[in-house]
């Protein structure tokens, strides 16, 4: 694993535990790269509950409970899916916080409006609070999976930084 994913990951996992929360995932295009970094880190099952490699449209609904209706009307790459699937996520887990990335990491299935690269992610909180962001990264498969995985991360990390304990 890339240096810097293991230091981000082991930095979150020790701001996690230090505050009794627990984190999921909800994956798409990373295939279950962010589970793998998070449990990669020695002493992972103290803060992290599961992950949801959610690859098809059939499995967000089925897993996460992605209305059928949002992924028609949005599509699965969006931020109203990823929403959903972090949402999903913290509904299907124990965690306190999920993490969804949904994505097009190529190098085929872009269109004009959703290009190859085009990755959208949800930070979502079990107070409620859920944010949205797309990012459009360049590169092959591989860097544009690499890139969607630390951006998910250091999103986690501002959010961790800005809230509140749960207590």
């Amino acid at each position: 694993m890339n240096d810097d994913l293991q230091t981000l990951a082991a930095e979150l996992g020790a701001t996690l535990a230090a505050r009794g929360e627990w984190l999921a995932a909800a994956e798409s295009c990373t295939g279950g790269w962010l589970a793998q970094a998070v449990t990669a880190i020695a002493g992972s099952s103290a803060w992290f509950d599961r992950g949801f490699v959610t690859y098809s449209n059939a499995a967000k609904t089925d897993m996460l409970g992605v209305p059928e209706a949002t992924l028609a009307r949005h599509g699965a790459v969006s931020e109203a899916t990823a929403r959903a699937m972090a949402q999903g996520a913290l509904a299907h887990s124990r965690a306190d916080w999920a993490v969804a990335i949904t994505g097009i990491a190529g190098p085929g299935g872009g269109s004009p409006d959703k290009p190859v690269g085009t990755v959208c992610f949800a930070w979502a909180a079990k107070d409620g609070g859920c944010a949205a962001q797309t990012r459009h990264f360049a590169g092959d498969r591989a860097a544009v999976r690499e890139q969607s995985v630390r951006h998910a991360l250091l999103g986690l990390r501002q959010r961790l930084e800005t809230s509140p304990l749960l207590v």
